[in-house]
């Protein structure tokens, strides 16, 4: 499969990427903790609040989330792949969690029952390259509500030892390499108060913002 600078995510393709990947996923971000770690923290979210873990996979983001919002918050994960989402319900089961509910859907079309007071974008490019997807999350966010997403990106061309690391990764884990330079773009009509932050030399990105406020 090609996956050109202009060519749209391809869902089929990334359902067989993720089928193949699912058993060793875990282990493949262990090297991106600490980047998830500061993605969550930038939710600042409090006890009570509910969030959407979109693309959430395995769910590894989901021990993270529940500390921060408490039994009393909610979490909502979505992903479209079977395989993946199956891990991640084991990991629910295993720790009791009674206020995670799991939605294995694509994202422009998940019915989501509640509005949010959050949403994270966890290494979600396909996804925040899908209009649709950040519509549907943005229409279930309150005014106010805080939005974060992070993942690879394309460092400025002079670092170009530093994109040729990039590419590889992203093309284990992305089917369009379309928008690696502002994955975050479809975001910023949505938000205010939009922050990137640029880590590793430029190859990866923290961006943070509030959902406006409805006109």
């Amino acid at each position: 499969m090609k996956r050109g600078s202009g060519q749209a995510p391809n869902r089929g393709a990334a359902l067989a990427q993720y089928r193949r990947r699912a058993n060793f996923y875990d282990l493949e971000l262990a090297l991106f903790e600490p980047i998830r770690r500061r993605a969550v923290a930038r939710l600042a979210l409090v006890g009570g609040d509910c969030v959407l873990d979109v693309g959430c996979g395995t769910g590894l983001s989901l021990a993270l989330l529940h500390q921060a919002v408490g039994a009393q918050g909610r979490i909502v994960g979505i992903e479209q792949s079977p395989e993946m989402i199956d891990k991640a319900r084991q990991r629910v089961e295993r720790h009791g969690w009674r206020n995670v509910t799991l939605l294995c859907s694509p994202v422009e079309t998940a019915q989501i029952a509640e509005r949010a007071d959050a949403a994270l974008f966890h290494f979600t490019h396909d996804i925040l390259r899908r209009r649709e997807a950040v519509a549907n999350v943005i229409s279930h966010l309150e005014p106010g509500a805080r939005v974060v997403a992070s993942g690879l990106k394309w460092a400025r061309p002079a670092l170009w030892p530093v994109n040729l690391a990039v590419l590889p990764a992203a093309l284990h884990s992305v089917t369009s390499l379309e928008g690696l330079n502002r994955p975050w773009s479809k975001l910023a009509d949505a938000l205010e108060r939009l922050q990137v932050e640029s880590l590793l030399a430029g190859a990866v990105y923290i961006a943070s913002g509030v959902v406006a406020p409805r006109s």
